[in-house]
């Protein structure tokens, strides 16, 4: 019965385990989103002559901006994200190595309850057939 407990909290830690995972993968897939969005600007100031009109939108409001502080605003939010996208996959990483002990650990419970409960069973030897 201990086993069965055991088996059971660790089933249990290992689904929170694979939602943090999904969860933090999901992360990353925003950050690596808004980094392509970050490039694609950083892409069209690259384009643009220095005497260019750049807007920043502030709430309701388009506020001018001057585009070197435009474009230093950019590349300060591309390192941003660079760094934690760095940190959510080291994250997923961890998780996942958590994730695969865990695993293990649950199929040993389970191979240990399963042994414990088939030597418990009664082998007479296979039934007679039913006959027709």
């Amino acid at each position: 019965m201990a086993e069965q407990q055991t088996l059971q909290a660790l089933t249990e830690e290992y689904q929170k385990l694979e939602q943090e995972l999904q969860q933090t993968i999901q992360s990353r897939q925003k950050l690596e989103s808004q980094q392509q969005e970050n490039k694609q600007v950083q892409k069209e100031f690259a384009g643009l002559g220095d005497d260019a009109n750049i807007y920043k939108l502030v709430g309701p409001v388009l506020l001018k901006q001057d585009k070197t502080e435009a474009a230093l605003a950019v590349d300060g939010r591309l390192e941003f994200i660079d760094k934690e996208i760095k940190r959510v996959e080291k994250q997923i990483k961890d998780t996942q190595e958590k994730s695969d002990k865990l695993r293990t650990e649950v199929r040993s419970v389970a191979v240990v309850d399963v042994e414990g409960t088939d030597c418990k069973q009664d082998h007479t030897g296979p039934r007679p057939a039913k006959s027709s």
